[in-house]
């Protein structure tokens, strides 16, 4: 791949990632828009890849106490951190089954522009509804319940098509749930840690069976861009939730997905 189209769909994947306006869509649309061969989905999940290391870097007391709270789990012990493990492996198992079931569509189907224009609005108005509810909110990350954890998970699986946006649907069910913004983003963005970990590990694999060099090079450079767009995003977006509401994100959304069935219809 040129190293302009990598540099581009890298500062996409970054900003877009964990802001709840669906990385998927504009990772499917940038290339169709500028007339460039769909970059596949090994170097979407490179980019993913990228962005997670930035979200772990962010949120990185939350990434110790579940990595702490993973061998609590396998020592058994009963601690606040195996008990945040364990609901966060709850909340990530629905959209990893839903995964496997729909992996051909997910590749294919899921990836059509009117589909994406559709639940880019539909996703937006969601938002919208539920941002109006959080301004009364004053619950808490660290107040988890398992029925948050499920709720949240099962509303996560619908990220699967492009344009719902992970991020956005997860903010958006915990933000029905009474969380704050800054908390619901929160939760959301740590929930991302083990469903992207586990999609790059997949995508390392399959890497590293192709034995293409370029390909594995062209990851390497796409990951590190996206790291660096994805920790600025994360930085500016937690500031901006902390005094202000999700609207300019729903606004952008709805432009969006209208200027995409003006273009393709």
């Amino acid at each position: 791949m040129e190293f302009i189209q990598l540099a581009v769909l890298a500062v996409v994947q970054g900003i877009t990632e964990f802001l709840p306006i669906s990385s998927s869509a504009h990772l499917i649309l940038v290339p169709v828009l500028f007339g460039w061969k769909d970059q596949g989905l090994l170097i979407d999940v490179a980019l993913h890849v990228g962005t997670l290391a930035a979200v772990m870097v962010y949120f990185r007391k939350e990434t110790a106490m579940l990595i702490r709270g993973g061998f609590d789990v396998v020592l058994f012990r009963r601690t606040d951190a195996a008990r945040l493990a364990l609901m966060v492996v709850a909340a990530t198992v629905p959209v990893m089954v839903a995964g496997l079931l729909f992996k051909d569509m997910i590749g294919s189907d899921f990836r059509a522009p009117l589909l994406i224009a559709a639940t880019t609005i539909l996703f937006g108005v969601a938002l919208w509804v539920a941002d109006r509810k959080a301004d009364r909110a004053e619950r808490l990350f660290a107040g988890i319940t398992w029925r948050d954890a499920i709720l949240v998970g099962l509303a996560q699986a619908l990220a699967l098509i492009p344009g719902v946006s992970r991020s956005g649907i997860t903010m958006t069910a915990a933000l029905l749930l009474g969380y704050s913004r800054p908390e619901a983003a929160r939760f959301a963005l740590v929930l991302a840690i083990p469903t992207t970990f586990a999609a790059g590990a997949l995508a390392t694999l399959d890497l590293v069976q192709s034995g293409d060099a370029t390909l594995q090079l062209d990851a390497v450079i796409a990951a590190a861009l996206a790291f660096v767009s994805a920790l600025a995003a994360i930085w500016a977006m937690m500031l901006w939730l902390r005094q202000a509401t999700f609207t300019p994100f729903v606004i952008y959304r709805l432009a969006l997905g209208v200027m995409l069935l003006w273009v393709f219809l």
